[in-house]
């Protein structure tokens, strides 16, 4: 795998950071998911359970990973993580801002015991500025960003994007940002801070949205599941269920009119081009519509697909999943224990594709990784019977076991 050997630290919880540190795992990274005795949030965020009792939601964000249970607001805790961090390549956190600080790793004390350590911190606006050190959640941030001005039907109420978009994207810029460092670093020979926030990627997210406004002075506003700019690039209903169609150039549009028997809309000065197109949008559709109405989805996706014009039945997520051309390409994985999901998307043809593994137990592999950062069984002990560390079975217990 082509990260095999990279250390990386996961003190994260939710989503964006476990997700960005998934991205890792998956690729052969060493990751050690530091959870605190309350643990991370998503192991409840159920139902559905998978049948060892976590849900779905964690299950999708901490596969690939090892796990020690960790009390970070005890000094015996920040010990702990001093020493995991001494030869560490990336740490990943998405606290609330000033918390690490507070445990004693601010970023002085990071440049100057661990030079090398790239960090990666998530948050929702930023440490500083007006709103610097608020909290943000992935929907806060969608409404905060303007994702939510522009979703929605027009005449409707502005709608949360139906997956945790910014999240996601969030993840993959950290991912990006983390990989970028550890090539600077090959240059550098230093380590770097990234700072990673869920308000950078929302206001990234609105292409063409934001550049419309800077050019031309309109406020973007929802057009339900239509293309701001580009007509027609939407859904239709057919008599079992709705299709979308994007005609994006002229001579797709031109193939749809013929298609559908209206060959004098190509001439049409109302529809001349894409922006008249644009401009005239609502009586388009109900031209397109009144003849898509009367065919079938099959059929029409065939005739469609036939003149090269991009088009998709509207699935839902079980309709997705059984797509011959989903199946074709391994999105979904399951393995003997029951473990499924779907898989990293980022493949090279150089390398294995990942094996995904179950997420850890909370504490699953304390005893393992405290041992292999130095610490004597006695002072292993001492910190499980301090609380600091929390594992499964007691820590003398699973040492004498794995040495014996």
């Amino acid at each position: 795998m082509i990260l095999n050997g990279l250390k990386v630290i996961d003190l994260s919880r939710i989503m964006a950071g476990p997700l960005a540190a998934q991205y890792l795992a998956d690729h052969g990274a060493d990751v050690i998911k530091v959870e605190g005795p309350q643990q991370d949030d998503t192991r409840k965020w159920g139902p559905p359970f998978a049948d060892d009792g976590t849900t779905g939601y964690y299950n999708a964000l901490n596969r690939n990973k090892r796990n020690i249970c960790l009390d970070l607001k005890s000094t015996q805790g920040q010990t702990v993580l001093a020493k995991l961090l001494a030869d560490a390549d990336v740490l990943i956190d998405n606290f609330k801002a000033g918390t690490l600080d507070k445990w004693g790793f601010d970023p002085e004390r990071i440049e100057r015991d661990f030079p090398r350590l790239i960090q990666c911190r998530i948050t929702g606006y930023g440490i500083d500025g007006p709103l610097g050190g608020q909290p943000g959640y992935d929907a806060v941030m969608q409404a905060f960003g303007g994702l939510m001005s522009v979703t929605g039907e027009p005449d409707g109420s502005p709608v949360r994007l139906g997956m945790p978009a910014v999240d996601m994207v969030t993840a993959l810029h950290s991912f990006s940002g983390i990989l970028l460092a550890l090539r600077d670093r090959d240059v550098t020979g230093r380590g770097q801070l990234l700072d990673s926030t869920l308000l950078d990627s929302a206001v990234s997210m609105l292409i063409p949205q934001a550049s419309n406004w800077l050019y031309g002075g309109q406020t973007p506003h929802r057009t339900g599941a239509a293309h701001p700019t580009v007509a027609p690039y939407e859904v239709f209903s057919c008599t079992d269920g709705d299709l979308f169609i994007a005609g994006g150039n002229d001579g797709q549009f031109a193939k749809i009119c013929h298609y559908l028997e209206l060959p004098e809309l190509v001439d049409d000065p109302r529809f001349a081009d894409n922006g008249s197109r644009s401009t005239n949008r609502a009586g388009l559709k109900a031209l397109l519509q009144s003849r898509v109405a009367s065919q079938s989805r099959a059929e029409l996706l065939q005739a469609l697909a036939s003149k090269g014009i991009p088009a998709s039945p509207v699935n839902t997520v079980p309709e997705m999943y059984e797509e011959p051309q989903v199946k074709h390409r391994k999105l979904f994985f399951e393995d003997a224990s029951g473990f499924k999901g779907v898989r990293n998307p980022i493949v090279l043809p150089t390398q294995a594709a990942p094996v995904p593994t179950r997420p850890a137990r909370l504490g699953q592999h304390s005893a393992e990784i405290l041992t292999e950062i130095g610490f004597e069984y006695t002072e292993i002990a001492a910190l499980q019977a301090s609380g600091a560390v929390k594992a499964e079975t007691p820590i003398r217990t699973t040492i004498e076991k794995s040495s014996s």
